[in-house]
């Protein structure tokens, strides 16, 4: 909570979404409400993952979603809060989320937006029966065309057609983290007083400081990305002094590496031949987290370019992500150039 003794002015989300509206000069303050109902959203969210046990919502509900995962009861309470709080607004045309197959449309007696939204509702679900951190990722693209219901290949746009993007970090404290364009921003949810407040000014990912990977998946990696890993763990020349660090929850992982430097990454494999190109979504997971990234000086690649100018062909695309320090994403480019070719 705040000191009542420091002079410092208290800025809550809302005064610093409103603020972002003046690097907008044609800004109608559409896209600072969808922000603000991501912050709602979030609050929401935050109140069940903090008591799940007593809530009764830890456990699978039975049934599985697009990629073939068991629906934890958090994932279908974080995905229906996430559409309930934005679907009315008159803000969007659709919404696309990891948890649905198809297009999430807005009901017919509701206006049409300007806006998409695509959403990964809670990623690292698998963790809350562990009392493990996890978290809500979204971007918000531009409507491509004027009138009628929105189309899923409406959603298929590069990640540089994004405007704005974040998530929700949910753990010992709540956090929401975001940008539209101009720099990154972190709040921290005070409970006390049910608002976010500014804790993290202009984040700007500092030196690397660890590497965040499941080494568990090494021997069916790429020989490039072998190396890569060894580079990491200073062997040949390669980097000195990095940790591990590993959560198993993007959100976590990509957020501590935000704050205190670092690479995550999560390559394609050989063993899953259902997942040639990655395990991680494109659209609601790598493309957010790397509009992120970019904006606070760091860089996230498939291993070949910028995730950023990938044009998906599909809503649950998968992809490879190495993400975090420039220099970091940039060398293991540099190994699958050499090795992978």
């Amino acid at each position: 909570m705040a000191d009542p003794m420091d002079p410092s002015p208290i800025i809550t989300i809302e005064r610093h979404i409103l603020d972002e509206q003046a690097f907008h000069p044609q800004a109608t303050g559409t896209l600072t409400n969808i922000l603000y109902d991501l912050a709602l959203a979030g609050k929401v969210i935050a109140s069940k993952t903090t008591r799940a046990g007593l809530a009764e919502i830890l456990g699978l509900t039975g049934d599985t979603n697009i990629q073939g995962e068991r629906v934890m009861k958090l994932d279908r309470f974080a995905d229906l809060t996430v559409a309930r709080l934005t679907d009315h607004t008159g803000r969007l045309a659709g919404l696309a989320s990891e948890e649905n197959a198809e297009v999430i449309r807005i009901p017919e007696q509701y206006p049409l937006g300007k806006y998409l939204l695509v959403f990964d509702p809670l990623d690292g679900s698998s963790n809350v029966d562990f009392n493990m951190p996890v978290g809500t990722i979204f971007g918000i693209y531009p409507r491509q065309r004027d009138g009628g219901p929105a189309e899923p290949d409406e959603f298929l746009q590069p990640g540089r057609n994004l405007v704005a993007a974040g998530y929700i970090a949910y753990g010992t404290s709540t956090m929401f983290v975001y940008t539209a364009g101009h720099g990154v921003h972190g709040f921290t949810l005070d409970p006390s007083v049910g608002e976010f407040l500014l804790s993290h000014p202009n984040i700007r990912i500092p030196k690397a400081k660890y590497f965040s990977v499941n080494l568990g998946y090494q021997l069916y990696w790429t020989p490039g990305v072998q190396r890569f890993t060894e580079y990491l763990q200073g062997h040949e020349g390669g980097v000195k002094g990095l940790s591990l660090r590993y959560i198993g929850t993007l959100v976590s992982d990509f957020h501590r590496n935000l704050l205190a430097g670092g690479i995550f990454y999560y390559p394609a494999d050989t063993k899953d031949p259902k997942k040639p190109t990655g395990k991680l979504r494109l659209l609601y997971e790598a493309g957010p987290l790397a509009f992120v990234a970019e904006q606070a000086g760091g860089y996230a690649s498939d291993g070949n370019g910028p995730i950023l100018d990938i044009v998906p062909t599909s809503l649950h695309q998968r992809t490879p992500l190495y993400i975090g320090n420039k220099e970091l994403v940039d060398k293991v480019e540099e190994f699958v150039r050499a090795l992978d070719r």
